[in-house]
C-alpha cells in the first residue's frame, strides 16, 4: 500500500482537474498542464478532491509501485498551475557570468568563447549578479532545464568555480601542499 497514493488530493480555488481515461489535464491560474498516465491507476475527481486507487485488486501487480508516483506527479501539477516553481543557479569563478540577452542565456564559463542556450517559451528566466533564477509551472521541466545549465559547467572541488545550485554544498579539496 502507498501512503502517498492514499492521500487525497484537495484541489484549491480557480483550479479545474479534468480525468479523461488515463489523460490528466490540471488549468489553473497561470496556465495549463495535461498528462497522460499508464491505465493500471483508477483516478477520481470528487467534491474538489483527487483520489487515486489500483485499478487491480491483486496486491502483487506492477502498478502499485506507480500508485503513489502518479499521486505525486498530479499533486505537482495542481501546485505548478497556482504557483510557479523556481529554482536558483550560481555562477561562480572570476571572469565568469550569465546574461539573458532576447530569448538567449549567454554564459562566459572560462573557454575560448560564449556559451549560448535558448530559452524555453514556457520558462521565465532572469539573471542578477550571477545569480539566474528560473520558473514555470511544470517541475519536471524546470529541474531538466536546470540540470541542463548547470553541466555546462560543473563545479570543481578546489576553487568551488563552475555553477552551482543556490544551496548546493561543494565539498572543497586541499590543493598541492608546499614543502
Amino acid at each position: 500500500m502507498s501512503r502517498i497514493g492514499k492521500k487525497i488530493l484537495i484541489i484549491p480555488a480557480k483550479t479545474e482537474v479534468k480525468v479523461s481515461g488515463s489523460n490528466v489535464s490540471v488549468k489553473g491560474p497561470l496556465g495549463e498542464l495535461s498528462r497522460s498516465f499508464q491505465p493500471g491507476i483508477k483516478i477520481e475527481v470528487a467534491d474538489g478532491k483527487v483520489s487515486f486507487a489500483p485499478a487491480a485488486k491483486n496486491p502483487n501487480t506492477d502498478m502499485n509501485s506507480l500508485w503513489g508516483a502518479v499521486s505525486s506527479h498530479v499533486n505537482n501539477m495542481i501546485q505548478g498551475v497556482n504557483k510557479a516553481f523556481e529554482k536558483k543557479l550560481i555562477v561562480e569563478g572570476i571572469g565568469f557570468k550569465a546574461d539573458v540577452v532576447g530569448t538567449n542565456l549567454v554564459f562566459k564559463l572560462g573557454f575560448s568563447h560564449p556559451i549560448t542556450v535558448a530559452i524555453p517559451k514556457n520558462l521565465k528566466v532572469a539573471s542578477e549578479k550571477n545569480i539566474i533564477t528560473i520558473s514555470g509551472i511544470d517541475k519536471e521541466f524546470v529541474g531538466q532545464y536546470v540540470a541542463e545549465i548547470r553541466a555546462l559547467k560543473k563545479p570543481e572541488p578546489y576553487k568551488g568555480k563552475g555553477i552551482r545550485y543556490e544551496k548546493e554544498v561543494i565539498k572543497r579539496k586541499e590543493g598541492k601542499k608546499t614543502v
